[in-house]
């Protein structure tokens, strides 16, 4: 439950503390030439990601079955310095003219010609991204990126041979010297060398990783290695989920714990609005309590039994449950 969903009757307490900029924050120089440039250095295109441009005009050729003699096969956006951008028609959304601006991915065709397109790619140069393989040559192999043309990770950049139909975790990168976009399972050269400053209790976004003896490695807003030890896992985690995780505290030699909960004060008052809408759509009653095992508390609600008591003590406090050998019930259904 977020604060922008908030239980009407319940009432948290002021949260503080700011989120790290990450922006700020620089990787290794591995991700190759991203983004290309005008003479007066000013950025046009960025390779691999999407970009805003401009339709200059439709895309139409010849052809006599077609209606005034011309076939529409798609639109030109104004790349600036790098001439016009084609986007086939499959990808021009109904109803774009002249004029218009569109939101797109641009890469290099198999042509190496500059192409758009408005697929929903699964991660963009920069990212990191739980890929599936869909075929092997003597080069390497290619995998699908969300986009029909499938991206390439060469052999050297394979930590084990890659199979069909299996998947990896990889970083999106620009090849310095063809322009491609190019997939990595070395990741762990794409992180950043640089101490972590983020503060205890920080909202992050994660990418798990693989299991490890003690939980799930994770990758932190696209940037650092993390871990979820396995006593901070309440719900099923898999590789190449995506999800919202919690700085549990930043180690001295740089390490990151991480819990999928918030900590503290927002973790009680999180769950305490959580545990609040449950109640009210099962009756108003609870059976668990103070005496009920962990696990019980766990495979109900994926909490810990701390957060739960710490939550019920909440309502309790606001006079919002009640609290019995039995259980815990809401107020307004005695």
């Amino acid at each position: 439950m977020t604060a922008g969903n908030s239980h009407p009757r319940y009432r948290p307490r002021p949260a503080s503390g700011k989120k790290t900029n990450i922006n700020s924050i620089a990787r290794p120089d591995t991700s190759g030439i991203k983004q290309i440039k005008d003479m007066n250095n000013d950025l046009l295109i960025k390779l691999g990601d999407y970009n805003d441009l401009t339709v200059t005009r439709m895309a139409t050729r010849e052809d006599s079955h077609a209606f005034n003699g011309k076939e529409t096969f798609g639109v030109f956006l104004d790349g600036g310095r790098e001439g016009e951008i084609l986007m086939p028609a499959k990808y021009v959304p109904e109803g774009t003219k002249t004029g218009d601006t569109v939101h797109c991915l641009v890469y290099l065709d198999q042509e190496e010609r500059l192409v758009a397109t408005t697929e929903q790619a699964l991660a963009v140069v920069g990212q990191f991204a739980w890929l599936q393989c869909t075929w092997v040559n003597k080069y390497g192999a290619f995998l699908n990126w969300g986009v029909m043309k499938d991206v390439f990770c060469p052999f050297s950049e394979q930590k084990r041979k890659m199979e069909i139909d299996h998947y990896y975790l990889v970083f999106l990168y620009i090849d310095p010297e063809t322009y491609r976009i190019t997939a990595s399972a070395k990741v762990d050269k794409f992180l950043s060398d640089k101490r972590p400053t983020y503060q205890p209790g920080e909202e992050v976004d994660l990418i798990v990783w693989q299991k490890s003896p003690l939980g799930f490695k994770v990758i932190i807003d696209n940037l650092f290695q993390g871990l979820i030890y396995d006593s901070q896992i309440f719900r099923p985690v898999h590789s190449g989920d995506r999800m919202k995780g919690y700085i549990k505290q930043v180690r001295p030699d740089g390490k990151i714990d991480l819990t999928l909960q918030p900590t503290g004060r927002r973790g009680t008052d999180d769950f305490a609005e959580t545990l609040l809408h449950w109640l009210e759509s099962h009756g108003g009653y609870c059976a668990l309590g103070d005496k009920s095992e962990p696990e019980d508390i766990k495979r109900a609600f994926q909490v810990s039994k701390k957060v739960y008591k710490r939550a019920v003590g909440e309502l309790y406090k606001q006079r919002l449950i009640t609290i019995s050998d039995d259980g815990i019930r809401l107020t307004d259904t005695e």
